[in-house]
């Protein structure tokens, strides 16, 4: 059992009502109240608050325990970075893809110089126990003195058309950062996204490589995963 297996303790509603409620809010551009009235069409009343109060607790510890599950990342790390509204401001949403387009991190930063490149790629390597053995990136010049500094032994490739792999992988936070109005906060922006990116990815196989009966045995298995690490160390619930 792993040490951080998600208690349920004290929570009145079954397991499979909460893990299929925070499986609604992140696997779709979905607010708390579309959730809850979703769920009170299948005849479960829950408010809007219970369903962000579960998204909090379990979103990131679910999407701990997927990543577990997933193979060893690539060795060909792909680095961008975006720019997203939080609270009126711009900010800087950093992102590293491995080259089978699995995220590896995210980051929210105030800026985009070197020291914030620095900051994000020792983040990155203190994550993933190791350096790649090539980095792609676009041509800002912060890459370069971070690798110097930080990942002198990987090949560093600069080029914006060679970084397609980590701009698409911002395309669900775009559409989620639409439907959610922009994030309201640093601390709240950092929270969704690393839970995020952790559970949609599961429920996106490449299905544009994948025939009709191949999506639909690949979803199987993976809703198979999604509910052996939501419930198969669950605690029983309180009357």
């Amino acid at each position: 059992m792993e040490s951080t297996s998600p208690s349920y303790k004290g929570h009145r509603y079954p397991v499979e009502i909460i893990a299929h409620c925070v499986w609604l809010y992140f696997r779709f551009p979905l607010s708390y109240r579309e959730v809850e009235e979703l769920m009170l069409q299948r005849g479960v009343i829950v408010s809007h608050e219970t369903v962000r109060r579960w998204c909090l607790k379990f979103g990131q510890a679910y999407a701990n325990r997927l990543r577990r599950r997933r193979p060893r990342p690539g060795d060909k790390w792909h680095l961008d970075e975006v720019f997203v509204k939080i609270n009126g401001e711009r900010k800087c949403l950093w992102r590293a893809v491995d080259q089978h387009g699995n995220v590896l991190d995210v980051l929210v930063q105030s800026k985009r110089n070197a020291k914030a490149a620095k900051r994000f790629m020792a983040k990155l390597m203190k994550k993933q126990c190791r350096v790649p053995r090539v980095l792609v990136t676009d041509k800002l010049k912060s890459y370069g003195v971070a690798h110097r500094e930080l990942m002198a032994s990987a090949e560093h490739r600069s080029h914006k058309g060679l970084n397609n792999r980590a701009e698409n992988s911002h395309q669900p936070t775009r559409q989620r950062e639409r439907a959610m109005k922009y994030f309201r906060s640093h601390g709240a922006a950092q929270r969704f996204l690393s839970a995020f990116s952790g559970i949609s990815p599961h429920f996106r196989p490449r299905r544009h490589l994948l025939t009709a009966t191949q999506h639909r045995f690949e979803m199987t298995v993976r809703f198979t995963i999604w509910d052996q690490i939501t419930s198969a160390t669950a605690l029983p619930t309180a009357a």
